[in-house]
């Protein structure tokens, strides 16, 4: 599997025209499980809102769905889903809240509105790449911990903080196939004897 860009957590925008609110949540989702499960949560939050519009992006399959939930077609779901698209994230949803301010926006109001809330939610997300990480383990000499542990931050790993016992676990995850380099440096830190880990490769934001 490829790399890929995604969202880390939620994140929120807003739009505002006529006194309709727009209230875009943007989520990670990896699955039509976790999508759906977003979408119900949403609206049981906004059970008085008169539209819950939503569309999302699943890497498997390339699947992609959308909702106008009672909106005009077109002018809801399918605007937000080409925010989406055009973003090039992928495995997340976006949920557009509609409280109605009494006015009708018209086709072009309505697609400027869900448009613009979703593009919002976007600009206040955490983008990540998802790639094909390891994480490795090794204990050390307390005499040796920070020797090691600055070696592990300088070949660009994430470090789990460290445990502390007899000697010192440091834990670390880093791109798959980067690794070796920094095995070198750490057996010859230790001269030869330290024992490290390697997990099999799975993807996780990095």
């Amino acid at each position: 599997m490829e790399d890929y860009r995604t969202v880390r957590g939620t994140a929120t925008g807003e739009y505002e025209e006529k006194k309709s609110r727009f209230i875009a949540q943007l989520s990670f989702a990896d699955s039509e499980e976790a999508a759906v499960a977003f979408l119900e949560q949403v609206r049981a939050a906004n059970r008085t809102a008169r539209h819950n519009v939503y569309a999302y992006r699943l890497r498997v399959g390339n699947r992609e769905r959308y909702s106008d939930d009672g909106e005009p077609a077109k002018t809801a779901g399918t605007p937000a889903l080409e925010v989406l698209q055009h973003s090039g994230l992928t495995d997340l949803i976006v949920v557009v809240t509609r409280y109605f301010g009494g006015v009708l926006l018209g086709t072009g109001g309505l697609v400027r509105a869900y448009t613009t809330a979703t593009a919002r939610a976007l600009e206040n997300a955490e983008v990540v790449t998802v790639r094909s990480v390891v994480e490795l383990q090794v204990t050390v000499d307390y005499a040796l911990y920070e020797r090691a542990s600055l070696l592990i931050d300088a070949a660009g790993a994430k470090q789990a903080p460290p445990e502390f016992a007899d000697r010192v676990t440091l834990r670390w995850q880093m791109p798959e196939h980067t690794e070796a380099p920094l095995l070198e440096q750490l057996r010859e830190l230790t001269r030869g004897s330290a024992q490290v880990t390697v997990s099999d490769p799975f993807y996780a934001p990095f």
